[in-house]
C-alpha cells in the first residue's frame, strides 16, 4: 500500500512507462512538470500542440525532446481532439490539460464519436498527504460537481473508490460528510449520506469497502472525537475518502489542507475511460508532478 505521495514515484519508476498525451502542451509550467516526470522515469509523454512553441519552451527550460513524440495542432480544439483520440485509440494511457480551457478538453473527452465517456459521471478526486493524519486522505468532489443529487453521489463514490484502490488499499473506508450524525429530512446531505451507507451494505460499491454517513468532519478524521461523543464507527479516525455534499465544502476543506495545514496534494478527474490530469497555475511544481504520477498510477491500474 502506498503511504505517501513520494511512494507513487518509486512505484512507477521503471521500463514499463505509462504514456501521457498532453493537450496544448505549449505551456511553460506544464512542460516543467512533464520534464520532471520524464527525468524521474515515471511517464512517456506525447506532446500535442503548436510544435514550434513546444520546442522553443523546451529549449528554454532545458528539456531534451530526444525520443519524445510531438504532434502539431494549429488550434486548441484540434489539440484537445488529438490528445483524447490518442487515449481512446490506446496509443496513450491518460490525458493532461495544457494551455487550454478545461471546458475545451472536457468537450473532447465527452465526444460520442472519439471521446472517453462512460456511463459514469466525471468527478474530481484530490489526494492529500497531511502531517496530522496517519495516511493519505482522498477528498471528493470539490472541483467538478456543484450540488450533486443522490444518483450522482453514488457515481462520485464509485469513482473515488477506484482511485483509492490504485493505491493498494485492501479495505477502502469512505466517510460521507454532513453537519451532524443524525438523519434530518431538512438536511439533504444527511439523507443522501444515510442512503449511501445503506447502498454499501447492499453491495453497491463492491467488496472490501466500508461507507458510513452521515459523519461530521471531526468524527471522520478523529477516533478520539468519536469516543468522546459515544459514536460507534468502523470508519471514524481511519477514513480513506471524504465525500462532501457540495463543491463549496470540498473546495473549502481542500484549500484549508493546502494553505493552513501545508499539505502535499495531487488531483485527477475520474469517471472517464482514463484519468484526466488538470493542474492549476497556483499548484506548486511538486503538486503538478504528483498529479501526473497519480494519473499514471490510476491509468496503470485501469489497463
Amino acid at each position: 500500500m502506498i503511504k505517501n505521495l513520494q511512494d507513487m514515484l518509486a512505484k512507477l519508476k521503471g521500463n514499463d512507462k505509462v504514456i501521457l498525451s498532453v493537450a496544448a502542451a505549449e505551456d511553460k509550467e506544464v512542460l516543467i512538470a512533464i520534464k520532471d516526470a520524464v527525468e524521474k522515469e515515471i511517464i512517456k509523454p506525447i506532446l500535442v500542440g503548436q510544435a514550434d512553441k513546444i520546442k522553443a519552451i523546451s529549449k528554454e527550460i532545458g528539456f531534451s525532446l530526444e525520443g519524445i513524440e510531438i504532434i502539431n495542432a494549429e488550434s486548441i480544439e484540434e489539440s484537445a481532439k488529438i490528445a483524447v483520440e490518442l487515449v481512446s485509440s490506446k496509443k496513450a494511457d491518460f490525458v493532461m490539460k495544457g494551455l487550454l480551457d478545461t471546458a475545451v478538453l472536457l468537450k473532447s473527452v465527452l465526444n460520442k464519436d472519439y471521446g472517453l465517456r462512460t456511463d459514469s459521471l466525471l468527478s474530481h478526486v484530490m489526494i492529500y498527504e497531511l502531517e496530522s493524519y496517519h495516511k493519505l486522505l482522498l477528498l471528493t468532489d470539490g472541483g467538478m460537481n456543484i450540488a450533486p443529487d443522490y444518483d450522482q453521489k453514488e457515481k462520485i463514490v464509485k469513482n473515488s473508490i477506484q482511485a483509492a484502490k490504485s493505491l493498494g488499499m485492501e479495505t477502502v473506508k469512505v466517510a460521507c460528510l454532513a453537519a451532524k450524525e443524525k438523519v434530518n429530512p431538512k438536511m439533504q446531505a444527511t439523507v443522501d449520506a444515510d442512503l449511501l451507507q445503506k447502498a454499501c451494505k447492499e453491495g453497491k460499491f463492491g467488496e472490501n469497502v466500508l461507507v458510513e454517513g452521515p459523519l461530521a468532519f471531526d468524527l471522520a478524521v478523529s477516533k478520539e472525537a468519536s469516543e468522546i461523543k459515544g459514536f460507534k464507527s468502523e470508519v471514524s479516525g481511519d477514513a480513506d475518502i471524504l465525500v462532501v455534499p457540495t463543491i463549496e465544502v470540498g473546495n473549502g476543506i481542500g484549500k484549508s489542507f493546502t494553505y493552513m495545514a501545508k499539505s502535499k496534494s495531487a488531483g485527477i478527474i475520474m469517471g472517464a475511460k482514463a484519468p484526466i490530469v488538470l493542474v492549476s497555475r497556483a499548484d506548486s511544481h511538486e503538486s503538478k508532478l504528483y498529479s501526473i504520477a497519480y494519473g499514471a498510477l490510476v491509468a496503470k491500474s485501469m489497463k
